[in-house]
């Protein structure tokens, strides 16, 4: 937890007191997308031990999604909402930092084990989503005409997918050598400290009058009810131990950086967006933990 503190707070004063050159950012995510994050899957995937309860992960961060769509919804025209106040919302608040917040986090608070579990919720399921619904949503919020074809090819060509199909493949036939083990795991390791000084970077609050009723119902919606219906709907499915906490601190995660660069090239309230993006980045970092004491972690 001090690294994910340290990290975050130091990519926040380099921000405002440092001059970092032009580009680092987007630098700096290419690496942590297309090396760090496939060499991290590629290490923790064939460790993964597949079992039944593995679908509440993924399941978790479609229902958030879903839930975020249907509440603001019908939420946005009896307030007043413009379409693409709704739009953003939905995006923003139904997408978590699952994997720059959420595998630091979960990391942090239960390890490997629970950082397996937290590569599984984001890959399997906040990435698809954010590829196919995310761009849904977009397009029909913003006015755009919808195309599958990108949508289809943006999934099955992402690093991080292809890694997860050969550690898939690796697991099933037993494993990595141990050389390339020790490959994987440091490259792997610069996801966390690289990633949580990207979102420091970015870390923007400017909240306006204007802003705060509908970013309070998006992080309401997003730091509590969207993780108490997934911790309600895992308990009554039968799923516990980490397999439930897991899965339900992904649902619990401050709104996703992705979303909200995607809100953005949509021109769906881009304030708005990096409002809620930057005030979820702070609450998070003291919800999460907090739900994870009450689920007994």
């Amino acid at each position: 937890m001090l690294l994910l503190f340290a990290c975050l707070i130091l990519g926040a004063l380099v921000a405002r007191y440092a001059r970092p050159p032009a580009g680092i950012v987007p630098g700096i995510n290419w690496w942590v997308l297309n090396v760090a994050l496939p060499a991290l899957v590629l290490e923790l995937i064939p460790k993964v031990k597949f079992d039944p309860q593995l679908w509440f992960p993924v399941a978790a961060m479609w229902l958030t999604f879903g839930g975020a769509w249907l509440l603001f919804g019908l939420l946005g025209p009896r307030l007043g909402w413009s379409r693409q106040r709704t739009g953003a919302l939905i995006l923003v608040c139904g997408l978590g930092n699952t994997a720059y917040m959420g595998y630091p986090m979960i990391e942090a608070l239960h390890g490997k084990a629970g950082l397996a579990l937290a590569v599984v919720a984001d890959q399997i399921g906040a990435f698809p989503v954010l590829a196919s619904a995310g761009i849904v949503v977009a397009s029909v919020y913003s006015g755009r005409s919808l195309q599958l074809r990108p949508i289809v090819r943006r999934i099955v060509t992402f690093p991080a997918f292809i890694a997860l199909v050969v550690g898939i493949v690796a697991g099933l036939r037993g494993g990595w050598p141990e050389l390339l083990d020790g490959v994987f795991a440091p490259v792997g390791a610069t996801l966390t400290p690289l990633a949580l000084f990207s979102v420091g970077l970015q870390f923007r609050f400017h909240p306006g009058q204007r802003q705060l009723g509908a970013a309070s119902w998006g992080l309401g919606w997003k730091l509590l009810l969207a993780p108490l219906l997934c911790w309600a709907v895992g308990t009554a499915a039968g799923v516990d131990g980490l397999v439930l906490t897991v899965g339900v601190l992904q649902a619990a995660m401050a709104p996703m950086v992705s979303a909200t660069i995607l809100a953005d090239e949509y021109g769906l309230e881009p304030a708005l967006a990096n409002t809620v993006l930057g005030a979820g980045i702070v609450l998070s970092l003291l919800t999460v933990p907090l739900g994870n004491w009450l689920l007994g972690g």
